[in-house]
This record gives C-alpha cells, structure tokens and sequence, in this order.
C-alpha cells in the first residue's frame, strides 16, 4: 500500500499502522458502516477509565441496548421535558453575571459550571454540587488521558511498574464509581420510598429501571449503570461547553452578526425566558452554530478498524489497520467550502446542512455521522440556543485584549486560556 494516494495517506503510531481518510465519499463509507466492516478500534486504558463500557466505546448488542435508552432520553418529548431545568441552569449563571458588568469576564469556565449544573439536573435530577465531586474527578481523569494518549507502553509492563499517572487514574477512577453509586442508591431509595415514580423522566430514572428490569435481555448490569453515567456526566458537559465558548468567541469578534441574532432574539421571546415553540424558530441562530461547529468541532477526530480485508474506494486496506479520519480537515477544505473556508461566514448554512458545500458533500462532522453520530447532538444544540439567546436578551459583548487564541485538545477542542470578553449590559 503506497504512503500516500491523494487526499489519504499512509502513517504509523508505534507498530500500529494508521490509515489517514480525508475523502467525503470514504468517510461517508466508514461512518455508515452498512456491512459492519468498520467497528470502534479497542479503546486505550485511559479512555475506558472515562467511559468504560459505555455507549461511546461499546458494540454489537450492548451498544444497540444502551442507545435505544438514550434515544428515548434525549430526543423528542423527554428533550422537551429538560428546557425548563436548562433555563433554570442558564439563570444561576447570569446571576453571577451581574457582578461582572461593564468588565471583563472569562466565559469558558463559566460555560463548564453551566453545562456541569445542566447536565446534572437534566439527566440526573441533582445540582451541581453533588455531581461536583464527580466532574473535578472526571476532569483530572481527562487531563491525565490526555497526557498520555500518544504514549506507548511495552504491553504487560503496567502489571510489572505503574507510573504516577496509572496509579492516580486508578485512584480516580475508584472514587468516580464510589461517588455515582452514591447517587444511583439515593435515587433507588427514592423510588423505594416512593418519593418518586418507579418511571421517571430522567436518564438516571430510565438506567435505574433497566437495571431493575425483570427481562433479562433488558436488564443492565449495576457496572453498565455506572459506566453510561460516566459516559454523560462527561460527554453531555464537555461538547456544549466547547460549542458554547467558541461560539462566543466568535459572536465577540463578528458583533454584527450578535446582532443579527439578538434581534431573532427579541423578535420570538422578547425579554422571556426561551420557550420550545421558539427555540426550534431560531434559524439565524443554528447558522451561526453550524459555522462554530464546522470552524471548531468539538471532536476533532474519528477513528474505526478495519475488521477484514477490505475495498475502501481506490483502496484494498488490509485487516486491523486504523482508520483515522480527522473531520477538522475537510471542515477546512477549500475545495469543498470554498476560497473564504476560513472566514465566519453562518450564511453558508442559511439553507441548511445539506446545501451549506459546494457541491453538497456530507462533510459536516461535528458531531460524527451515519449511526454512531453523538446521541446528545440535539441536546447540545438545545442547550447552546437556549444559553445564547438568554445572554443577548441582556448583554452585548466585544472581545477582551486579554484574549490569546490557542485552540488545543484535551479529548475536546477548546481554548487553552479560556475566552475573555468585554460584558456590557443592554
């Protein structure tokens, strides 16, 4: 196999060979994965510690299981059910606004106790300060993956000596089960008691009932329970945090277009909190989204496996070779978006996701594609439109000098010094 065969190229990390894809029809191909040719790759021991065997790293039935479950919690009507706890969320955070008006305020740490506190009384009916305990721990746990996952090991050296990293995310790893049991077991004495329904609207309800669940095909193990709390509690956190602080960002230099959408604002909620009718009206709003997740997507790249000897295109690509496909690439490719691809320009999605390209190519990645694209995708989004829309019914906001651009991944894209913006209230 050549090293490279146009826009796919050939590397290695290790011993490990890494096939590159960048092609939208090959991507299109991998992400669908009609024939089950292309799983998840086996998930690296500091990632699992994260998300265990949860709906991020899982396959074949379990993950079919899991899915289905968080399908019915994130979508349609039990979505719905969650904008009044996302509003609440939004207005404990412009409460600690108010001390910051008319001067200069750092939005991304804020945007993570706003996301950190939705999150928590969205799916798991708790505040944020008894989940509190499990995010800093999430975070030290992401911070430690971070810093390794370029890192090679002998294989069975960590049975032999473990580094300091190993031991602590063994430690933390500990103490996120510990804590997330504590709060499976206060909600199990709740339904026992009757103090809520056993059928509840929430993500914890829906896992604690399938754990309980008399048919064994639908039972989930108490491990599956924490493993997809973990799963949330990080994933439903970190992207609408990353989406949120860039899109401020953005919002901060393009004043003209935080115009343009607190007007949108105005004109469907006035100086009310959102409601659902509205929020699914805000069209300039989703543009100016869709261009922050194409400029800066949360995941900055997918992998799979090659299961079997197998024709990608072009391509005969030989059996357990990785696929790395990294959407920031063709999310910045001239030849699909045009010569301004690095420009903020929302107008390319003003018909939409399927015409935003030139020539239509399904290369709008932000949240991956096909079956295993993000299921808290509308989540994030619903949340974002909710939290934007609430801050320009009361402020207007410019860009801090104090600002250094430094985009960097840490399993998520975002800024490494955090957004400063100028805080003026309207």
């Amino acid at each position: 196999m050549p090293a490279s065969i146009g826009k796919n190229y050939l590397q290695w990390h290790g011993p490990q060979p890494q096939m590159v894809i960048t092609e939208p029809e090959l991507i299109k191909e991998i992400l669908n994965n009609r024939d089950s040719t292309y799983p998840k790759e086996e998930v690296k021991e500091y990632v699992k510690k994260i998300f265990g065997d949860g709906l991020v790293t899982s396959e074949g039935e379990k993950w079919a299981k899991m899915r289905k479950l968080a399908n019915y919690a994130f979508h349609g009507e039990s979505l719905k059910n969650m904008i009044p706890a996302m509003i609440t969320s939004v207005e404990v955070m412009l409460e600690r606004w108010k001390h910051h008006e008319g001067k200069e305020i750092e939005v991304f740490e804020e945007f993570r106790l706003l996301t950190s506190e939705a999150i928590s009384r969205t799916a798991f009916g708790s505040s944020y300060l008894e989940g509190k305990n499990i995010f800093q721990m999430m975070m030290k746990l992401a911070l430690i993956t971070s810093r390794n996952t370029y890192t090679l090991r002998f294989p069975g050296i960590s049975k032999v000596y473990k580094t300091s990293d190993e031991i602590e995310s063994e430690q933390l790893e500990k103490g996120i089960y510990n804590s997330i049991l504590e709060i499976i077991k206060k909600r199990e004495e709740k339904i026992m008691t009757g103090e809520v329904g056993s059928f509840g609207g929430d993500f914890l309800q829906l896992l604690v009932k399938a754990h309980q669940d008399a048919n064994p095909s639908q039972k989930i193990s108490v491990q599956d329970l924490v493993d997809e709390c973990k799963t949330f509690y990080f994933a439903g956190q970190e992207t609408t945090n990353s989406l949120l602080a860039w899109t401020v960002f953005l919002l901060a230099i393009h004043t003209d277009w935080q115009e343009e959408a607190r007007k949108e604002v105005l004109n469907l909620f006035g100086h009310q909190s959102p409601n659902p009718d509205g929020i699914t009206k805000l069209k300039t709003m989703s543009m100016i989204i869709n261009e922050s997740l194409r400029l800066y997507p949360p995941l900055i790249a997918i992998s799979r496996k090659v299961e079997r000897e197998v024709r990608l295109g072009k391509l005969t690509i030989p059996a357990e070779v990785l696929l790395f496909i990294p959407n920031i690439a063709p999310h910045h490719d001239p030849q699909i978006w045009g010569e301004d691809v690095n420009l903020f320009k929302p107008e390319r999605f003003s018909e939409g996701v399927a015409k935003a390209t030139k020539n239509n190519m399904p290369v709008f990645l932000p949240f991956g594609m096909g079956p295993r694209n993000c299921v808290g995708f509308n989540f994030a989004t619903t949340e974002a439109k909710i939290t934007l829309s609430m801050i320009l019914q009361r402020y207007a906001f410019t860009l801090s000098p104090a600002y250094v651009h430094s985009p960097f991944q840490l399993l998520t894209l975002r800024p490494q010094h955090g957004v400063q913006v100028l805080l003026h209230s309207l």
